[in-house]
């Protein structure tokens, strides 16, 4: 009588090994899940607490609370106005310095780069005393536009590390033509780099906008005046300031703070899924 062999078959094991990562994809989806849940819920939920549940009725009276000029429009306004300026000076900045470590050779754009590096990998609090006693020097503390300078310094340095490797996916070519016909390297940067390189452009946009919106420790420490705060700091206030935490108002603050970013993101996605495709633009 043949004895079963015990070991298992290739496609046994292939649909174990399958289990196991959908069964860890489901835990990690459940992680992200369940905390946006709960934030949808409670802010429709005139009793909410930090249990995820359907209410037991529906309501907007949280968000009746929190649009008012002093809780939402105020300090939304204020982070529009901070993480705008920061991304549009960082965007600004990381094209022209990534430009020629892009497009010259030289021995000393490795050690560049490599302080590049080095530099994101600096902890902000680390920083934040100095950069404190400078700006009470300099006159810039309790300013937006202080803070939207250390916004945009403190994104640069990993802003220059992407906008270099997405230029160099650029073609030379496509530029000598153009200094050719008599463009100098800022046209050409302008007017031939950039628009080729429109999904890269997109990525460090969105990246530095989303670091300097949900960026909570630096507006804290530069801005002193309430009326400048922005939302990030704001909404330190549901947490114990005003008494008890109401639940339902701080999840209905938190999805109208959610919905720039995620509205940038919209507006940007044709750009984040766009590829380079130029191989044809240099043949011929």
């Amino acid at each position: 009588m043949p004895v079963k062999s015990l070991t298992r078959t290739p496609r046994s094991r292939r649909a174990s090994h399958r289990f196991a990562a959908d069964a860890g994809l489901l835990v990690v989806a459940a992680a992200f899940v369940l905390p946006l849940a709960w934030v949808v819920l409670s802010s429709l939920d005139p009793k909410a607490d930090l249990r995820v549940r359907l209410p037991d009725s529906l309501t907007l009276d949280n968000y009746d609370q929190v649009l008012t000029p002093e809780i939402t429009f105020t300090p939304l306004l204020n982070s529009l106005l901070l993480c705008g300026g920061g991304t549009l000076l960082t965007v600004v900045c990381a094209a022209l310095a990534a430009y020629p470590l892009s497009r010259y050779r030289s021995r000393l754009n490795r050690p560049f780069m490599l302080t590049i590096l080095f530099a994101t990998s600096l902890p902000i609090t680390a920083i934040m005393v100095p950069v404190y006693a400078l700006f009470v020097q300099v006159d810039l503390i309790d300013t937006m536009q202080g803070t939207i300078f250390f916004f945009a310094a403190s994104q640069l340095p990993f802003a220059i590390w992407l906008m270099k490797n997405f230029m160099d996916g650029v073609p030379k070519e496509l530029e000598e033509a153009a200094w050719t016909d008599g463009a100098s390297s800022f046209q050409s940067l302008l007017r031939i780099v950039l628009p080729l390189m429109g999904p890269g452009v997109a990525v460090v946009t969105v990246f530095s906008f989303v670091m300097m919106w949900g960026n909570f420790f630096v507006p804290f420490m530069l801005l002193l005046t309430p009326e400048q705060m922005p939302a990030s700091v704001s909404i330190n206030d549901f947490f114990g300031n005003k008494g008890t935490v109401v639940y339902g108002q701080l999840a209905a603050f938190s999805i109208l703070y959610s919905t720039p970013v995620i509205l940038l993101y919209v507006l940007v996605s044709r750009k984040l899924g766009g590829g380079f495709a130029l191989g044809g633009a240099v043949k011929g």
